[in-house]
């Protein structure tokens, strides 16, 4: 097959966006171009390694998309009134956080037992320093997301991870293992939830196992549940804080924001809560700040009462996404492998059969980072090391697929052409 028209091949058809019915139909389809912004996800990338040395940047995680029409309205309306003084937090936004989450997942959030934030990092410093002393380990099942390293570092603890076992093709949360890793000065597990970067959605089954463990030895569970949103066709997503066994639930922090579905992780806006009023109080009294930024506020309650159509219509795309990188990869890219996840816009990518060609370089680099500046070389195409994400990530690498079909079709075609030159 002619890889150049894989994409309208692959995807006869099939309808770019949702078929539901909607009054305004979104364009993901057309590359949006980020350089020239700060973009940490393009710009960053040419700084580090040239100009015109990437033509499709996938490794930081948020999307490429202009973000929802509700959310560019309201900032403009906001930025016309020229003072910025500060800031009485809104009933209104605690109010619309709650309604959000009662509507799309079935939680009920006591306002009481809820504290603003500026992002999921600084809570989950903050809840360390309420739950884990200095010097103790802080346990991560790995691959998980390598921002919860450095929040680790900063509370002043250790980590410990406890990796992920693959069987079925899959992964499974290992019980055996975690429960010989938990020691007395073992306080806090974090969980991704669904997991970055493996697109696990764990179900409540696996939840509560895990969940009576760590109650039962003692163990508080910080649950980041960010990319929620974002689940496959046929996938559900398991809220931590529903969990029908109430002490597992009550032993337990959640962590959420609109920055990944709606893209404004630069707002710096988040939110944390508990149905253990007490946790919220020890995680309060480290000092945790909840000034968040004006604008912040702003977008994060123009998304969540104007953006729900546009989020159903990212979410179908996205998924379509998965689909095209399952059959390209499938059929152009025979040392990639890649099964679609349950959940996330990240595509975690089984390089182990191009790896093998990696070997041998920098002995400051894993095989996986010698392959992501290859990539980088010879097909202008960034994705992430797989080890970035703990020892548990050796042949796998990172790729961030919330972008239009044409960029990955492009990204796609250049990663085929640099392989088959090793």
């Amino acid at each position: 097959m002619n890889r150049r028209g894989f994409l309208g091949t692959a995807l006869a058809g099939a309808p770019l966006l949702s078929a539901a019915p909607a009054e305004t139909t979104f364009d993901f389809d057309t590359p949006y171009n980020r350089l020239g912004t700060d973009s940490m996800k393009w710009d960053a990338q040419v700084r580090r390694y040239g100009k015109n040395s990437i033509v499709a940047g996938m490794g930081i995680s948020d999307t490429d998309f202009r973000t929802a029409p509700s959310i560019t309205k309201a900032l403009t309306e906001r930025v016309k009134h020229e003072n910025w003084g500060y800031l009485e937090m809104p009933q209104s936004f605690i109010e619309t956080i709650i309604s959000w989450n009662k509507r799309h997942y079935g939680i009920e959030i006591n306002p009481h037992q809820m504290l603003l934030s500026t992002g999921v990092h600084p809570s989950i410093v903050s809840a360390l320093r309420a739950f884990s002393s200095a010097g103790s380990k802080v346990l991560v099942l790995t691959p998980t997301y390598d921002g919860f390293f450095g929040d680790i570092s900063a509370a002043g603890c250790v980590r410990e991870e406890c990796p992920l076992r693959w069987a079925d093709g899959r992964y499974h949360i290992d019980l055996t293992a975690l429960d010989r890793q938990i020691t007395n000065e073992t306080k806090s597990l974090i969980l991704c939830n669904p997991n970055n970067p493996t697109g696990n959605a764990w179900s409540a089954e696996e939840l509560t196992a895990l969940g009576e463990l760590c109650t039962q030895r003692g163990v508080v569970v910080l649950v980041d549940e960010i990319h929620c949103d974002f689940m496959t066709k046929g996938q559900k997503y398991s809220p931590y804080c529903l969990l029908t066994n109430r002490a597992v639930a009550m032993n337990s922090v959640t962590f959420k924001s609109a920055s990944k579905a709606f893209s404004l992780s630069a707002m710096k806006c988040g939110w944390i809560f508990s149905g253990n009023g007490d946790y919220i109080k020890r995680i309060a009294a480290t000092g945790h700040s909840g000034d968040i930024n004006t604008l912040g506020v702003v977008a994060a309650q123009a998304a969540y009462t104007g953006g729900e159509d546009y989020l159903k219509q990212l979410v179908a795309y996205i998924d379509g996404n998965h689909d095209y990188v399952e059959q390209f990869v499938r059929a152009e890219i025979p040392l990639i492998r890649y099964k679609k996840p349950q959940s996330t816009y990240l595509a975690w990518l089984d390089v182990s059969a191009a790896r093998a060609k990696f070997d041998t370089g920098s002995p400051n680099q894993t095989p996986e980072q010698r392959l992501q500046a290859f990539l980088v070389k010879e097909a202008k195409v960034l994705i992430n090391a797989g080890t970035n994400y703990g020892v548990n990530g050796a042949g796998r690498m990172r790729m961030n697929i919330a972008t239009s079909r044409r960029t990955i079709e492009l990204a796609l075609n250049n990663i085929a052409d640099a392989l088959r030159k090793i």
